[in-house]
């Protein structure tokens, strides 16, 4: 039976990646995002539905969920795939608009409509969150790795409070990945050769790699695994 699928950020990169498998299984997937052209490319391309909404606004995320509660009545898997690193590409030196708006992009998007739409999930429902390998070992001095490593106590409480439905709250963190904007031509020969080397596996990690994970923690295979943090990352980082 198809399933109803969430995914923010899910015009391109890992969030696109993410849709599309789902797409594949004939589930009926919405791609959430702030840039509509964006959004409306990738939900023809995999077959879904867009709606434009820029998520750590409470009153987008109330927008979000009433479209949602309409169209769709309930979702089965909720993928908390929006954020970035805004100091990566910021103009600004004030310490507070820099760490505030990291909070923004990577809190905010995930606990605003995860809190939105949690009445919302069917029994058996999955509510995936994507951080990252900084928030591990932190991200050279940004504010980017503590804004992700937030999402890690948070998703453990979820799991706790959502388990009782026999729903699982799970994280997936990856290394570093290539074909994507998270760079956005900042990554030079040097460091991608650096990270690169840092891995076991002796390359960089795909959207697809991490797609395949959130699919599989969204599956009924994975029914008794909820509030773990997987890493995918090549073995760059084995946590600490």
């Amino acid at each position: 039976m198809a399933r109803t699928v969430v995914v923010s950020g899910g015009g391109t990169g890992i969030g696109k990646a993410v849709a599309r498998r789902f797409a594949e299984d004939g589930d009926q997937v919405v791609v959430i995002g702030r840039r509509e052209d964006v959004l409306e490319r990738a939900a023809k391309e995999i077959g879904g539905t867009a709606i434009r909404a820029d998520l750590s606004e409470p009153a987008d995320v109330e927008r979000v969920r009433a479209e949602l509660a309409e169209r769709f009545g309930a979702i089965d898997v909720l993928v908390n795939n929006a954020g970035g690193n805004v100091e990566r590409h910021g103009d600004t030196a004030d310490l507070a608009e820099r760490w505030t708006g990291n909070f923004r992009a990577n809190v905010l998007t995930a606990v605003l409509p995860t809190e939105a739409l949690r009445d919302l999930l069917n029994p058996s429902g999955r509510v995936v969150f994507l951080t990252s390998i900084a928030a591990f070992r932190g991200s050279g001095g940004s504010s980017y790795g503590p804004m992700k490593a937030a999402l890690h106590p948070y998703s453990g409480d979820l799991a706790a409070a959502l388990g009782p439905r026999g729903i699982t709250v799970n994280v997936v963190a990856p290394g570093f990945i290539d074909d994507t904007e998270f760079f956005r031509g900042t990554m030079d020969d040097e460091r991608r050769a650096m990270l690169i080397g840092q891995t076991h596996t002796g390359r960089a990690g795909t959207p697809e790699d991490v797609a395949e994970t959130v699919h599989w923690l969204a599956s009924p295979g994975a029914g008794h695994v909820t509030a773990q943090i997987i890493q995918v990352n090549g073995g760059a980082e084995r946590g600490r």
